[in-house]
């Protein structure tokens, strides 16, 4: 699976309404986008995945990821290879251990050895009758350490909350070949302070996960910056403001090594359906 071009990264398309979010899937799909990405945080994914199939003809759909100490690697295998033969080869799977505090605070002490436990997910899952293909996979990475196993046991890489510097050092950690699929958020306006008032919150809610901290802080940023939700580290992650900016970052990730950047929206209303602001950067990147 050699994916290319700009895709779109959304809650709604997982959480919100399904006749909607398979609507609005339709959508995009006639627009061009190369990818859909859609988060895992509890419930049925594949079910999603299947709605967003069903939906559209030419798009991939990918899980941004699917949570491995949700899923058991048999039934993943297998659902995987039912739809993959009803839809065919449009279904990427993204594989990722989430973070200590989401996963122990429902289990306390289930989080350990992510790294372990990501190559434990992989090989049961290729120890199945109808394993995933390589290719077909990718997973959540930021560190070093799973970078490579993302360029060793699977197609690449789907670094969230990066930025084109970590997409540049990531793309020299996986070497040529292995897909590098970075997430971009984005918010379109032209004022700062509206901005902030968006999105301030929602990244401090990210920033207090350590698997993301301390990428920030390898990438140059301070405890400060993290904890203020700096201008500086705020400006790095987010890119806001007209469709021109949002185009300048993607392509920053692209020139560093990027194939492929999902661009999620963020709006006033996190649960809405940002169908608008969705068709405007159809518009202006596809």
């Amino acid at each position: 699976m050699k994916l290319s071009g700009v895709g779109l990264w959304s809650s709604q398309l997982r959480y919100g309404n399904p006749e909607e979010a398979a609507e609005a899937a339709s959508e995009l799909d006639g627009l061009g986008f190369t990818a859909l990405w859609i988060p895992d945080v509890g419930g049925p994914v594949l079910d999603s995945v299947e709605n967003l199939l069903s939906a559209t003809q030419k798009t991939v759909i990918a899980t941004g990821i699917l949570n491995l100490w949700m899923h058991e690697p048999a039934d993943v295998a297998s659902r995987y290879a039912k739809l993959t033969e009803t839809h065919g080869e449009r279904f990427l799977l993204g594989i990722g251990v989430s973070h200590a505090p989401l996963i122990d605070s429902k289990e306390p002490g289930l989080y350990r050895k992510p790294l372990a436990a990501t190559e434990k997910f992989l090989d049961a899952i290729d120890a199945t009758p109808e394993p995933v293909p390589h290719k077909n996979r990718v997973l959540a990475a930021l560190g070093p350490k799973m970078l490579q196993l993302s360029a060793t046991k699977a197609g690449g890489a789907h670094p969230y909350l990066s930025t084109p510097d970590h997409t540049r050092q990531a793309r020299d950690v996986l070497g040529e070949g292995p897909l590098l699929l970075p997430e971009q958020t984005v918010l379109l306006t032209d004022s700062r302070d509206e901005a902030r008032a968006i999105g301030t919150d929602w990244l401090r809610s990210y920033l207090g996960l350590p698997n993301y901290a301390n990428n920030l802080l390898r990438l140059g940023f301070t405890e400060e910056d993290l904890s203020s939700v700096s201008d500086r580290v705020f400006d790095a992650l987010i890119a806001w403001g007209d469709e021109d900016a949002v185009r300048r970052r993607v392509t920053e990730h692209l020139d560093a090594g990027a194939d492929h950047v999902c661009v999620q929206v963020l709006t006033a209303d996190p649960r809405e359906f940002p169908r608008e602001q969705w068709r405007r950067l159809a518009a202006a990147l596809l």
